[in-house]
């Protein structure tokens, strides 16, 4: 399996540069679960019909064991993917995602926890973040998607501040599975 995307950061001027992806680079980024889980667990089969210059990262739910997510973020020069677990079912209250800031009703936004890196995970150290429970929030945050009966507020921010906000939100949160 064969896609393009791949976001470079490292030249801010720029349009974002489109370089490949494969199944196996996304296996190889996962960096807090172990080799083997990484090998197992389920990537997208639609890698080739995504819109990836309208990601700022990757992010898919698990169909075969609700309660469990991914996402592969852009960090530099390298990906780094994330293995996240959360409750289902409806929370019965409106919630925001702090990374997109979209407010979805019930069950639209979840605490997604991940196991931090290193001797820390190892112990059962998690961190989390509430956060749009289908990970769509580079598409929230364009108006491509739209939460069913949630808001997004009206602010005077262009399409590329706020993707520009969901980069540093979710850079933001990886940051903190080193900590």
């Amino acid at each position: 399996m064969h896609s393009q995307w791949f976001i470079d950061l490292s030249e801010p001027d720029e349009e974002s540069a489109v370089l490949p992806i494969t199944e196996r680079e996304i296996r190889s980024s996962f960096v807090n679960c172990s080799k083997g889980d990484a090998k197992r667990l389920p990537v997208p089969r639609d890698l080739d019909e995504r819109r990836w210059d309208d990601l700022e990262f990757l992010g898919w739910n698990d169909r075969s064991m609700p309660g469990r997510g991914y996402l592969v973020v852009p960090q530099d020069d390298t990906l780094v993917g994330i293995a996240l677990r959360y409750q289902t079912g409806k929370s019965g209250r409106a919630q925001m995602c702090t990374i997109c800031l979209t407010t979805h009703t019930s069950g639209g936004v979840s605490l997604l926890t991940a196991a931090k890196t290193g001797e820390a995970g190892r112990r059962g150290n998690t961190v989390g973040t509430y956060m749009c429970t289908d990970l769509a929030c580079s598409l929230y945050a364009r108006n491509i998607k739209r939460p069913a009966l949630g808001n997004r507020y009206q602010e005077a921010l262009s399409l590329e501040e706020k993707a520009e906000r969901v980069r540093t939100n979710i850079d933001a949160f990886v940051a903190r599975l080193g900590d």
